[in-house]
């Protein structure tokens, strides 16, 4: 599946990979441009963390902007169980009957966690789900 990616995103994907060594697979720039979600290609999370989480503080520096990173995953359901994350998961099943859906099992006191303020984490997990699996809707289970 081919992911259009905007320019501006571009743009903070060069920013991350220049500042952390990690070339993001895709970005999500919220409206407001306070919040920036980078896709992290599978087993790179560590390295673009950093220890104590320093690499991702100096790119919120850099940037100006609050950073979140989602590792990648080969399957829809391990790659929405990370979009979830801190999130608490126990399993994701997708269904294809209408539309394409996948239902992620949240243990119940992660299930605030896994929504966000305003559904903002939910939202980005749909938006990923969709640019990266063609899936149509996450729900909570």
């Amino acid at each position: 599946m081919r992911v259009e990616i905007s320019d501006e995103a571009r743009r903070y994907i060069g920013t991350f990979d220049d500042l952390v060594g990690v070339a993001p697979l895709d970005c999500l720039v919220e409206a407001d441009g306070d919040r920036l979600i980078f896709l992290i290609p599978a087993g790179e999370m560590a390295e673009a963390v950093g220890p104590g989480g320093k690499t991702v503080e100096r790119v919120e520096e850099q940037l100006g902007a609050s950073v979140e990173l989602v590792e990648n995953a080969d399957t829809p359901e391990a790659f929405v169980a990370n979009a979830l994350a801190p999130a608490a998961v126990r399993g994701v099943t997708v269904s294809h009957q209408n539309d394409v859906v996948a239902y992620a099992e949240v243990v119940e006191a992660d299930r605030g966690v896994a929504i966000g303020a305003g559904g903002r984490n939910i939202e980005v997990a749909r938006t990923l789900a969709k640019r990266h699996f063609d899936i149509d809707d996450v729900q909570l289970a």
